[in-house]
Parts: structure tokens; sequence; C-alpha cells
């Protein structure tokens, strides 16, 4: 089993921000899929011009329909080229309708026992509410894709752990996430230290 830490959840939940941080308190490298994905999607034929045309013909929702083969790919790219780190997600490559892809990534991610999800409440409605106020930069298409990535069945699959993150600064969010996964071995971090 390895002991990466990946980090999965909807757009603005704190990913990147925490991984940096368990990065930081581990001394290990973090790796994010938004700096990485674009480099991936082209390695596989990624088409810039397709995807804007769908983005203009059929909205978000085409072009995200059109990026879900590529985010599988990305993902098994990422995790076979890194290791002893702190993986970060984009929000859509943990979350697919297609079963297959699906699998894909599942399977990419069996060995991994510290896949962390990151909501900000147990309340769907409020998790929605708080990360809409939060990113004005979401499209507004319907349905509301954080909403999506929030009711969807993936992201509680992969899941191992599931944190809510409501009232908490990134540093407590850190620290329960060492907490979480003490019991495992992690490369020798020391749990006194704070995050």
């Amino acid at each position: 089993m390895k002991s990466d830490i990946i980090l999965i959840g909807p757009i603005g939940t704190g990913k990147t921000t925490i991984g940096a941080l368990l990065a930081h308190r581990l001394s290990l490298p973090q790796y994010s899929m938004d700096e990485r994905r674009w480099d991936y999607y082209k390695a596989i034929g990624y088409d810039e011009e397709l995807a804007k045309h769908k983005r203009e013909t059929e909205g978000f929702w085409g072009v995200y329909q059109y990026w879900k083969p590529f985010e599988a790919y990305a993902v098994e790219r990422l995790l076979s080229e890194h290791n002893q780190c702190i993986i970060d997600f984009g929000a859509g490559h943990s979350v697919y309708e297609d079963a297959v892809l699906f699998q894909r990534v599942q399977q990419a991610l069996a060995p991994y026992p510290n896949v962390v999800l990151l909501l900000r409440s147990p309340n769907e409605y409020e998790s929605v509410q708080i990360l809409n106020e939060r990113n004005k930069y979401v499209p507004d298409d319907k349905p509301n894709i954080n909403e999506h990535f929030i009711r969807h069945a993936s992201n509680y699959e992969l899941a191992k752990f599931t944190l809510y993150t409501k009232g908490k600064t990134p540093e407590e969010t850190c620290s329960e996430i060492l907490n979480l996964i003490k019991g495992k071995s992690l490369y020798g971090w020391n749990h006194s230290t704070s995050c």
C-alpha cells in the first residue's frame, strides 16, 4: 500500500492550500493536478480548438464531457510518475459518469489508503451554497458544477476519509488529516510538529 496523501473534492474546498501545508509539515513534495493536466491531456491528443468549439456550442457541460477521458488518463499518469508525496486533484478528476472511466480511476487509486475528500459541510446544500459564494469563477450553467461534484457518488466511493472544513482554518484541517492517518507509517513523520 502507498502512503501518499491524495486530496479530492469540489472546486474551492482548499485542496491545493491544504496540500501545501501537508507537504511542508511532512517534508514531502506536492503535485497539483491543475498544474500538470494540460500537458497530460495533450500527450494523448487533446484538441484545444475542439474543446473551445464544444464550449461555445454546447456550453460548459459539453466541454466537461470532452475532458473526461483525458482526466482519467491524467490521474493514471500523475500517480504513476510521482510517489512519496502529497497530490491534490482537480475537482473533476475524481468524478466520472462513465463506468469504464470511473473503474480506471478507482483501480489507479486502489493502492492508496490516504485518499481524503474535502467538503465544506456534511449538509450537501450548505456545501454548495458556501462554495458558490467563494467561487465566483465557477460556470453558472445548470446544474451547478460544484453541486454536481458534491452530489455525485464518485468522490464518496473513491475517498477513504471525508473531512468537513467549515469553521476550520487550513492549519486545523491539516492537523485533522494527520490525526486520521497517524496510525499508518508515513515516511517517519513527526506527530508533535504542528501544521
